[in-house]
C-alpha cells in the first residue's frame, strides 16, 4: 500500500541565511528537531542563474560565486501543516515547491543515539576533581553534595591518575554504608563517621588507573565501553590527557531524550521502525515481592540476604501495590539513636541490628509492609519502547521501573544498564 506523501523542493543559494546561520544548515537543524518522519537532502548545483541576473559557474576561468542550492524534505502529507510553515518563515531568498508522492516503502532504522554525536556532545562539562591527597570525607562529602557516586583524582596538571567510586569509600575507606543512605544520617553521626574516614586519602582508596575516554570519540562507542567495562561513568580528556568532563548514564539517557523522535508518532504514520527494542526483551523477572500484610522483619531478612536495595509488595493476585527501600527501613530506627549507630559503626544487618536493640525490633514487628510501602509508583508495560522508559527515567531521575501486565500484574524491573545493554550490545 503506497503512503501517502509530500516532497516539499526549495531552490535557493550558498548566500541565503536565517539569522545570520546558513539557511541550508538552520533549516535541516529546524525539521530534525520536529522530530518527525522527515528526510531531509542538501544538493549543491553546478552552475545556474538568478532573477536578480547573477550568475553561478565553477568555471576555471571564473571563481564559484554563490552556487545554487536545493533542498528537498520528504513527509508524510498529514506533517505538511507543521512544516510548511517553519519552511515559509525561514526561506528569505528562494522557490519553493510542494509535490504530492506515493511511496511505496518507508522504513528506518531507529537509534538511541545518533551516530553523528561525540562525547564532548553529550558529557558534563567542567565536572569536579580531587587531588591525590583529598581525604576520603573530603571526598565524601563531595559526593553527598551532588548527585554522584564517584569523583576522579587528578594530578597538578589536570590529569585523571584515578576515580574514587562509592564501592571504593566502603571497601578502603571504612564507609559503612551507600551515599544515598549515608544522606539520612542524624548530623552528629554523620560527622562522627566522616571523621573516622579523615586519616585515609584518595591516592590510598582510589581505583587507578583511570579509564577515560577522549572527547572525540563517538558517543555510541563510549557507550558500548562502558557497558564493556561496568562502568557507570567514565572521566572524559582531550588530546593533551586533561580532564574536560565526565560521561554518566544519565549524560546518555539525557541525550537520548533530547534527540531522539518520537517513535510511536513516527509508527503512527505507517512508517516501519526497524530495531527499536521494548522493555518485556529484557526485564529481570525474579524481582523479589512480599505480600502486604509481611511483618517488616520479613522484608528486612530479604535485603539483607539477597543485598538488595527494594522489595515489591503484591496482592495474593499478583498485582503490584507498592515497593519498599532499604531507606524506609532505615529510618524506623531513627527514634534509636544507639541501635542506628550500631548499624553504622558495627555494619549490622537490619536483622542483627533488631535482635541487639529489640525495642526497634519489637515496634518493626508490629507493622507491615503494607504500612510502609510507597504507593505513588512509576510502572512500564512489556510493549513500553526502549526510548520510552528512557524518556521516563530521565524525566523523574529514577534508576529503575517494575513492569506490570495490563491489569497491573508485576512482571519484573527495569534498569537503566539493562536498557542500554539491549541496543549498545544486543
Amino acid at each position: 500500500m503506497a503512503l501517502d506523501c509530500r516532497v516539499i523542493e526549495i531552490f535557493t543559494c550558498e548566500e541565503a541565511r536565517y539569522k545570520g546561520h546558513s539557511l541550508s544548515t538552520a533549516l535541516v537543524r529546524r525539521i530534525h528537531d520536529l522530530r518527525i518522519a522527515a528526510r531531509c537532502i542538501v544538493l549543491r548545483g553546478l552552475g545556474g542563474c538568478y532573477e536578480n541576473g547573477e550568475i553561478a559557474t565553477q568555471g576555471i576561468e571564473v571563481l564559484s560565486f554563490n552556487m545554487p542550492l536545493k533542498i528537498e524534505i520528504i513527509l508524510p502529507a498529514p506533517e505538511l501543516d507543521l512544516v510548511l510553515p517553519v519552511v515559509e518563515e525561514m526561506v528569505e531568498d528562494g522557490i519553493v515547491l510542494i509535490k504530492e508522492a506515493d511511496v511505496r516503502l518507508h522504513r528506518v532504522k531507529a537509534r538511541l543515539l545518533p551516530g553523528n554525536l561525540r562525547v564532548a556532545d553529550i558529557m558534563t562539562d567542567n565536572p569536579r576533581a580531587v587531588k591525590p591527597r583529598a581525604s576520603a570525607s573530603e571526598v565524601t562529602r563531595l559526593l553527598l553534595a551532588g548527585p554522584f557516586t564517584s569523583v576522579p583524582v587528578v594530578d597538578d596538571q589536570g590529569r585523571p591518575v584515578g576515580i574514587v567510586t562509592e564501592g571504593d569509600l566502603i571497601r578502603r575507606a571504612g564507609m559503612p554504608i551507600r551515599l544515598g543512605l549515608l544522606r539520612d544520617m542524624t548530623q552528629e553521626n554523620l560527622d562522627a563517621t566522616l571523621s573516622a574516614m579523615s586519616e585515609r586519602h584518595a591516592a590510598d582508596i582510589m581505583t587507578s588507573p583511570a579509564i577515560t575516554v577522549h572527547e572525540d570519540l563517538a558517543a555510541q562507542r563510549a557507550v558500548r565501553q562502558m557497558l564493556e567495562k561496568g562502568l557507570k561513568r567514565l572521566p572524559v580528556i582531550n588530546r593533551h590527557g586533561s580532564l574536560t568532563g565526565m560521561l554518566s548514564r544519565f549524560d546518555v539517557f539525557r541525550t537520548v531524550t533530547r534527540e531522539t523522535p518520537e517513535w510511536r508518532a513516527i509508527r503512527d504514520r505507517n512508517v516501519r521502525v526497524e530495531d527499536i527494542g521494548r522493555v518485556g526483551e529484557i526485564m529481570r523477572r525474579d524481582a523479589r515481592a512480599v505480600k502486604p500484610d509481611a511483618p517488616l522483619e520479613e522484608v528486612m531478612k530479604i535485603i539483607d540476604e539477597k543485598d538488595i536495595r527494594r522489595v515489591m509488595v503484591v496482592d495474593n493476585a499478583g498485582k503490584l501495590l507498592g515497593m519498599i527501600f532499604d531507606r524506609d527501613l532505615l529510618r524506623l530506627f531513627a527514634g534509636h539513636r544507639v541501635g542506628i549507630w550500631d548499624r553504622i559503626a558495627g555494619r549490622l544487618t537490619f536483622t542483627a541490628m533488631g535482635q541487639k536493640h529489640r525495642a526497634a525490633i519489637e515496634d518493626a514487628q508490629k507493622r507491615t509492609a503494607g504500612e510502609i510501602m510507597k504507593t505513588d509508583l512509576i510502572t512500564v508495560n512489556e510493549d513500553t519502547t526502549l526510548d520510552e522508559a528512557i524518556r521516563i527515567m530521565t524525566d523523574h531521575r529514577i534508576k529503575l521501573l517494575p513492569v506490570t501486565a495490563g491489569d497491573g500484574t508485576f512482571l519484573g524491573i527495569v534498569t537503566r544498564n539493562m536498557l542500554l545493554s539491549l541496543h549498545f550490545q544486543g
